[in-house]
């Protein structure tokens, strides 16, 4: 028999019903990892090389196989200071970015000493289009890719500043670059770096899911006797060429614009992304 009891119950339990899909339907979902590197092609990137035009990849310096991003020197007769970077199609201003990178091989001839093993995620940049013929380096900050040389200490996601300084703990730092307190890959092995770009406040380095360094108030260099720059909220995001052959297996971000007007939700966005330690897979 259908009891007076059993209605109740089932009332209650199509109330929780309710609530419950409202709850899973209205909650925010968990940010997603965009590709910016395809696997397949230079598509959505744009090559400089010092010397070269823009989107002139000079000797195929940046090229895919096997999926990889590959950065090649094979057909350089010598490096002769041919610094290049390989920037992405837009800026970005609040993410997180993550790489996944080794190095390979030799250095080519006529890399300098301090480029061996050595590669570099420019962000905060200049627009591509605004570089020199002849320049070197995008004013930019560069969270410093490393790889150890087999002996010595030789941390990696440093941070150098071509063009650009910051504050740490209310101090402006003008030197070129400031080390992280990560450990040494020696190797061909894969390593994971992150960086938590949050516009012109904070920005946080990890390694395989450490923090290594966090600093804020990354800026210009100053003009006219002031000692403080312009303060950087945006900008373009590159990868560099500096003469020793590496591989991208990963370029991918996540896009925090849309939580950057609410700081509380950025703040539990931010919590929940780095709670999760993601490591690279050799």
């Amino acid at each position: 028999m259908f009891t007076y009891p059993m209605l109740k119950n089932l009332v209650l339990l199509s109330l929780l019903f309710i609530v419950s899909g409202v709850a899973v339907k209205t909650a925010d979902p968990r940010p997603e990892w965009e590709q910016l590197f395809n696997g397949k092609d230079l598509k959505d990137w744009h090559p400089k090389i010092r010397y070269h035009d823009l989107d002139d990849n000079f000797g195929n310096t940046f090229r895919i196989e096997n999926g990889l991003l590959e950065i090649r020197y094979d057909q350089y007769d010598k490096f002769d200071e041919r610094y290049g970077h390989l920037f992405y199609k837009k800026p970005y201003s609040h993410y997180l970015i993550g790489v996944e990178y080794r190095f390979v091989g030799d250095q080519v001839k006529g890399g300098p000493g301090w480029a061996y093993r050595n590669n570099g995620i420019m962000f905060h940049g200049q627009p591509p289009e605004t570089m020199k013929k002849d320049q070197d380096f995008p004013n930019s900050m560069e969270a410093q890719l490393l790889g150890g040389s087999g002996s010595g200490e030789r941390p990696t996601a440093n941070l150098c500043t071509p063009g650009t300084q910051f504050e740490r703990d209310g101090k402006i730092i003008t030197q070129h670059c400031t080390n992280s307190n990560s450990k040494t890959f020696n190797g061909d092995q894969w390593v994971r770096v992150e960086v938590l770009v949050l516009a012109d406040s904070l920005v946080i380095h990890y390694v395989n899911g450490e923090e290594v360094m966090r600093y804020e108030k990354p800026q210009t260099d100053p003009v006219k006797g002031q000692k403080e720059g312009t303060f950087l909220k945006s900008g373009s995001i590159s990868i560099q060429s500096e003469s020793h052959p590496t591989d991208f297996r990963k370029i991918e971000i996540i896009d925090l614009e849309p939580y950057a007007k609410d700081p509380k939700k950025l703040h539990d966005v931010v919590e929940k992304l780095m709670s999760e330690k993601r490591v690279a897979k050799q």
